[in-house]
């Protein structure tokens, strides 16, 4: 088979092979490279090629790109397909939610993942499983007893259902299967519980690929076909790879074959991040820490006020929420969570403490006095950019109230994702997600009417993330931000480009506008002028998509980074109480005291509100330095513009990223 397809390849003059697939085809690609000179040789004898022609292919350049929905592949935080599949599950599972919920019955998932059982670990992180069974750990000899007495606790404290999610190699201690079967048998016979089991199966695999997954693909292709024009005859075959949000290159052969257990640091984070939200029993009351939701509501929210109530509980600490945020704090809206009072909160979009963008600078004697009255020890916010500068009014209002002298962190949540200090919030890729369906369903009903052009306005106030993202994901022909000012001329070298695409087979554009990306330019504007150059050659419509972008169930990205966010949180808090406990009271007055928990590249860092005021343009909103900004060539480049592409950040071959962070783990 190989000595066919280096046939093939030297006939058509092919020297530059990439390859997506999984370890099957990405060891096959190295074989077939290591090969390759004898396969000249032994072709050449055979007189199938020509001297000349092995000469012009004598050497093979091969890149990998890791497609396969297990996430199994050592090397890469993300391979393409799994957070597609993700969604695939999610969907279900929420779905089988609220049947389970209206007959209070048990139901065991079973999901893909022969050897590897990340889509089960991270689905049950994403739903709140009662339990999950995967192959890396297989539960103790006594499991029947535990699952059972976890199973009839939770029907105790009030729940109406119990999820189980199982992965297809799940194993115990002896190697011997565990089967969702199995399972449902030994659930209906100890404790008598309507039972149903179901086995997702290719379903998993199917599907509209998700945003994510669109700009993983789009970034690791272009990549990929940098590494191959850069190849030498004496380039070491590599795989691109996700590290954070950075493209890296790997030898090939190091994913393949890496040291012993090096995959599993992100694994087992994972793994006890979810025993700890769904196993332990909170211990004695030590320390009193609140959380709350300031600013616009985001899907993700939930999911991160469950895990910092959940870990808070657990580290022994009292945990009071506050609703409608600092105006919720001011009035005295706050109460106290218990284990159950976060139940189910997951897989719900938008704000259940309720959310508010009120600052908390006018409110500093109510909000000092209720520090007192309810013995507040640390401050949890959970929101978009007036969670960070309402932290740099906490700050300031120190000078003045004592009450104000305690820890807090924030935990960036905002659809806009324009929180300084992170790369990522929480909830832009429900968001992100929510543009790229309404996308597609726009432009299919351009399929048959043909020679269209939508503009579509996306959120995000002055912060173009989502308008470059969604464009990237959607295949945009154009994205009007206000980080990247436009003139007259661009609209209109915009409206040549896509006179030029109607006369391909593709008759159709679609435009992103982001909100506030220019006064004078607005949609009406942009519409108008698409309109009036456009007549005779296409039609124009516009959409405002609104606030149906802050709104619906979070993504499995969301509700996973949500979860960690709140775990990490919750853990530097209950640190930092004990560190600034002196003479009988909390007194925490230093800049580290009050922080952002941010992702930087391929680590969640505490940086201090105050340090990064520099790094913030107030008027606008927004980062004065925003890492997806070098994204944008890549938009125009994939909607046929003739530019240059900036190579001079490019990934380098990289031995030292041999394992998965960002998603995964939540270092």
């Amino acid at each position: 088979g190989r000595l066919r397809a280096a046939h093939n390849l030297v006939k058509r003059g092919i020297t530059n092979l990439c390859v997506i697939g999984g370890d099957g085809s990405l060891t096959g690609a190295d074989t077939f490279r290591s090969e390759w000179s004898d396969l000249l040789s032994d072709l050449q004898k055979a007189g199938k090629i020509t001297a000349e022609e092995a000469t012009k292919s004598s050497y093979l350049n091969i890149v990998g790109l890791v497609g396969s929905i297990d996430n199994d592949f050592c090397g890469t935080d993300m391979t393409i397909g799994t957070d597609s599949a993700l969604h695939r599950i999610i969907e279900i599972v929420d779905a089988i939610t609220t049947t389970a919920q209206s007959h209070q019955r048990t139901f065991v998932l079973e999901v893909m993942g022969r050897h590897c059982g990340y889509l089960a670990l991270v689905t049950s992180l994403s739903c709140g499983a009662d339990w999950v069974f995967i192959p890396e750990c297989p539960p103790d000899d006594d499991w029947e007893e535990h699952l059972c007495r976890r199973l009839s606790e939770t029907r105790t404290r009030g729940s109406r259902l119990n999820i189980i999610i199982v992965a297809e190699g799940a194993i115990d201690k002896n190697g011997k299967p565990i089967t969702s079967e199995e399972i449902k048998e030994l659930v209906v016979k100890r404790l008598g519980y309507d039972t149903r089991v179901t086995v997702l199966g290719h379903v998993q695999r199917g599907g509209t690929p998700s945003a994510f997954d669109r700009i993983l693909g789009s970034r690791m292709g272009v990549e990929a076909v940098m590494a191959l024009l850069e190849g030498t005859p004496d380039t070491p075959a590599c795989v691109v790879s996700l590290s954070g949000n950075q493209a890296v290159r790997l030898p090939l052969m190091d994913p393949l074959h890496p040291p012993p257990r090096t995959f599993y640091r992100s694994f087992m984070n994972n793994w006890e991040v979810y025993k700890l939200l769904a196993h332990i029993r909170p211990p004695a009351t030590m320390h009193t820490v609140a959380v709350m939701n300031v600013g616009a509501p985001a899907a993700g929210m939930n999911a991160a006020v469950r895990s910092t109530v959940r870990i808070g509980l657990i580290q022994g600490n009292r945990v009071l929420v506050v609703h409608d945020g600092f105006e919720g704090l001011a009035k005295g809206q706050i109460e106290e969570a218990g284990w159950s009072y976060v139940g189910g909160w997951t897989g719900q979009g938008g704000s259940k403490l309720g959310t508010k963008r009120t600052l908390p600078k006018k409110s500093f004697e109510q909000i000092s006095a209720n520090i007192t009255k309810f013995n507040i020890q640390g401050l949890i916010i959970i929101g978009g950019f007036e969670a960070y500068t309402g932290g740099l009014e906490l700050m300031e209002g120190r000078k003045q109230f004592d009450e104000l002298c305690i820890p807090f962190v924030v935990i960036p949540a905002t659809v806009s994702n324009n929180v300084p200090g992170s790369d990522f919030s929480v909830g832009a890729d429900t968001a992100l997600n929510t543009i790229c369906t309404t996308c597609d369903r726009i432009k299919q009903s351009a399929a048959g009417t043909k020679r269209r052009v939508f503009i579509i306005e996306t959120m995000g106030g002055y912060c173009g993330y989502l308008a470059t993202m969604a464009g990237l994901a959607a295949g945009a022909d154009a994205a009007y931000i206000f980080e990247e000012p436009f003139t007259i001329r661009d609209l209109q070298a915009n409206v040549e480009h896509l006179v030029q695409k109607m006369k391909t087979t593709v008759k159709r554009g679609l435009v992103l506008r982001n909100e506030k990306c220019n006064e004078n330019y607005t949609t009406d504007f942009i519409f108008n002028l698409y309109s009036e150059e456009g007549k005779g050659i296409f039609d124009s419509r516009k959409n405002v998509l609104g606030h149906m972008q802050q709104g619906g169930s979070p993504t499995p990205f969301d509700r996973n980074f949500a979860t960690k966010m709140g775990a990490k949180a919750m853990n530097w808090m209950s640190g930092k109480i004990k560190e600034s406990y002196r003479n009988g009271r909390i007194f925490a007055n230093t800049p580290d005291s009050g922080c952002v928990l941010g992702m930087r590249k391929r680590a969640l860092v505490f940086q201090p509100v105050t340090e990064l005021k520099d790094q913030t343009d107030f008027d606008h909103r927004i980062p004065k330095e925003q890492w997806w900004l070098k994204l944008r060539p890549i938009l125009k480049i994939l909607a046929k513009y003739e530019i240059d592409l900036d190579t001079t950040e490019h990934a380098h071959l990289d031995h030292d990223q041999l394992w998965p962070g960002s998603w995964g783990s939540g270092q």
